[in-house]
This record gives C-alpha cells, structure tokens and sequence, in this order.
C-alpha cells in the first residue's frame, strides 16, 4: 500500500471512529434529555389531574371551571386513572390498563412517583395524598412524536457521517497528493539518477520540513557513493597507468635478458632494477590498503611520542636529501613535553609525517628541508618547509584528492596516494593540515594537533 493510500485511509478511518463516537454520545445524550422531557411533562399532567379531580370540593367553582378550561387539552379520562387506597379506579376512564401493575402503583407510593415506557407509550404516576384518602395518580402518552424525532434525528446524523466521509475520503486523497508531492518528486529524480550522473545532488526544496531532510540525507550518501565510485575509477585508471609503467621494465628487461648469455654484474642489475619496480608496485598496494582499512584502527590507538616519529624519519631520509643534493634539518622549538605526546596510531602517524617530508625532499631542488616543532595557542604544530619547486594555485585546490598530481612533477615518481593518505590519516587523529605554496619559490605544509 502507497503512502498516499494510507494516509487516505487512516483519515477516513479516523474520523469516522471519531463521527461514530460523537455520534453515538450525541444521540444518547439528546435521547435521554428528550425522553426526560416528555416524563416532566406528563408529571406535570399527572399533578393537574389530580388537582383536578381531587380538589374539586374544595376549589370554588369557578376556579375549578377555569382549570378544567384551562388544561382540558391536557386533561382526557381516556388518558387518566386516579387509583384509591384499594388500587380501584375511582376518576378517569383509563380503566383495567394492563400496562400499570400493582408494583407500578406501590413504587408511586413508596418513591412519590415513578416513570416507565410499555408498548410505545410514556407513563407517570405521583402519589396524591388528600382529604378524601390517599390517591395514586398515573397519566399515559403515546410515544409517536418522541419516536419520530428519534428516528429524524437518526436519518440527520447518519447522512452528516455518511456525507462526513465522503467528503474526508476526496479531502484526503487531495491533501495527499499536495503534501507527497515532493516525495513524489525526490523518487522520480532518484529513478533518473544512473552510473554516469550519480554525482548529481537533488536540489533541496528549504521547506526545513521532513522532505528536505530526507533530500539533505540522500544527497550526503549519494555524495559518499559518488566518492566510492571516483574511487574505484580512479584506481582502475591509476592501477591501468601506473602498473604498466613498472611491470613493462619488468617484462622488457626480462625479455631482453633471455635473447643471450648475461654476465654476472648485468644479472645483478636486472634483478636490482625488478626488485625496484616490484617495491614500487607492493608500496602502492599497502598504501591503498591502509586507506580502505582507516576507519578500523580506532582500537590500536596508544601514546605516541610525535617528536621521536620526527627523528626516526630524519634517519630514514637523511641519506635520500644527500642524494638530492639537499639537507634536512630539524628546529624543535617546543617547551611543553606533554604536547608532544598524542594518542594515535603510530605507524600510520609514522607513515603520514614521513610521506610530506618525503615528497618535500623530492621538489626540493638541492635546497634545504626544515622540519620545525613549535608551540601555538597550547597546540603542537610542526611545520615543513621546502624551497623547490611549489605547486599551482589550481593544482592545490586538488593536491590532496587520491591520485592526483600537479601538472609541474616533470619525471619525478609518485602514485597520487601519498598526500591523500596523510590527510585521512591526519583527519582520522583530528591533525589540520594546511598547505601554502608558491611557483618556484617554496611549499609549506603546516600540521595543527589537537589541544591537549
């Protein structure tokens, strides 16, 4: 069931239960005041017949005439029974009425009245006591009036009720279908969506209502799947790319290597250089493996001491700056031991921080490396500095998504992962990390921990 037929039917549903209810409380209630109306009057009846009949001796006449007169409509024997002592009907002509029993008249005497409804007629008695005996008094009406307002009342209410939902029914089908519209509208744009145009949000509607939230929450997702699927095209793109280039020295050499005879020292070359392209190869792999396994390493977090990272890198690039005709030097410039503590990771903290470095070395253009710890605002920032070549203002817009690189690295070797693998290592243990950079002047990467 759609929700439009749903909401239709829980509207009709609802006010009808509700109509029903009201109805019902509606029809007890004036069947009640109703009925109490017609017994208040035949009371009435019964007390002026009784004054009627039994004060006669001692009215005047004329007084008497004027009541007989006066309340003669009200007044008909065929209507009236005046019961004596010996429940005989001694006034009117209601006689053998055998709807009124004997515990009808000892009721009327024991409570000063009764009331009761036999064989649709309303009837009332009082107890009359008086100079000549002690008298019960009843009076009876037929119940045709009251029965037919009952019933007008009952065809007035089940038609509104009927008519009520009725008109509820096209109410609702209508408010439906202007308040799902927008649904309506977020499906059929959503049906539209394929491979090519995921990365397409739907435009929100700034009702700040339901449906914009759900427009806000498909937009993020269909962003994180859009992101995935950048992803995976990138890599096939990066892995048909970037594989090649190793895996073709590694066949070519081989190839070349078996048409004859080699000597030991052109063995031992090939093999280095192989090696070399297999490395490369195995180091792209972990990196990709590192990142799709990010989120999982919350549990091996421990206090790690960033400073003793920093010294480790320095031993394991040192020998590389020479190679680059270039030095790496380190300021530490922090009075606080404790800000040099974070918990975290510390091969993947290890692995972000010896990437920028690294990559700092290799643009570096025989110029030195700076590497500085300092203290800012109770923070731990740690700043590289390098004076090589610089990156473009276009190009830094996007230097930190996966597999990307400047248009400026000429024949310098990267895969694209290595500055997007520190980011998410760096966003993983809340380090900002910004990057200035200049065309031949310089680039500086500046690491912002968090407070301590």
């Amino acid at each position: 069931m759609t929700l439009r037929n749903r909401f239709t039917l829980i509207s009709s549903l609802s006010f009808g239960i509700v109509s029903i209810i009201t109805s019902a409380v509606i029809f007890f209630a004036y069947y009640d005041s109703t009925k109490i109306f017609y017994f208040e009057k035949l009371r009435n009846t019964a007390l002026i017949s009784a004054i009627y009949y039994l004060e006669k001796d001692e009215l005047p006449k004329d007084r008497h005439a004027q009541i007989k007169n006066e309340y003669n409509h009200l007044i008909q024997n065929n209507r009236v029974a005046v019961y004596n002592q010996n429940n005989e009907v001694t006034f009117g002509q209601n006689l053998n009425d055998k709807n009124i029993k004997l515990s009808h008249l000892q009721a009327a005497r024991n409570n000063n009245g009764t009331q009761f409804m036999s064989d649709n007629q309303f009837y009332y008695g009082i107890f009359y006591p008086d100079n000549q005996g002690d008298f019960v008094v009843f009076v009876k009406s037929p119940n045709d009036s009251f029965q037919s307002q009952i019933w007008r009342l009952s065809i007035i209410m089940l038609s509104v009720l009927i008519i009520g939902l009725l008109a509820i029914y096209f109410l609702s089908r209508y408010l439906s279908k202007v308040v799902y519209k927008p649904i309506s509208n977020v499906v059929n744009r959503i049906n539209k969506v394929d491979y090519n145009n995921i990365s397409t949000a739907i435009t929100s509607t700034n009702t700040n209502d339901e449906i914009e939230d759900l427009i806000k929450s498909y937009n993020k997702l269909l962003g994180r799947i859009s992101e995935n699927v950048l992803l995976q095209q990138n890599f096939i793109n990066y892995v048909s790319h970037e594989f090649k280039t190793p895996l073709a020295a590694i066949s070519g050499n081989l190839e070349v290597f078996a048409q004859k005879d080699r000597t030991p020292e052109e063995y031992k070359k090939v093999a280095k250089e192989s090696l070399e392209n297999v490395y490369e190869i195995e180091n792209i792999l972990n990196n990709l493996l590192l990142m799709s396994g990010m989120t999982k390493l919350e549990s091996s977090h421990k206090q790690v001491r960033v400073d003793e990272l920093i010294w480790k890198i320095y031993e394991k690039l040192e020998s590389k700056a020479k190679e680059k005709n270039s030095t790496l030097k380190i300021e530490l410039q922090v009075a606080k031991p404790t800000l040099l503590e974070l918990p975290g990771n510390e091969t993947l903290l290890y692995l972000a921080l010896y990437n920028i470095v690294e990559n700092a070395i290799k643009y570096s253009q025989d110029d030195p490396v700076v590497i500085t710890l300092f203290e800012n605002d109770n923070r731990l920032n740690i700043e590289v500095k390098d004076h090589g070549k610089g990156i473009d203002g276009e190009d830094l817009l996007k230097i930190t998504d996966t597999f990307y690189r400047g248009k400026n690295v000429d024949d310098i070797k990267g895969s694209g992962i290595g500055l997007s693998l520190s980011k998410s290592i760096f966003d993983h243990h809340h380090i900002v990390m910004k990057i200035d950079s200049i065309i031949n002047v310089g680039t500086r990467v500046l690491l912002v921990f968090p407070s301590i």
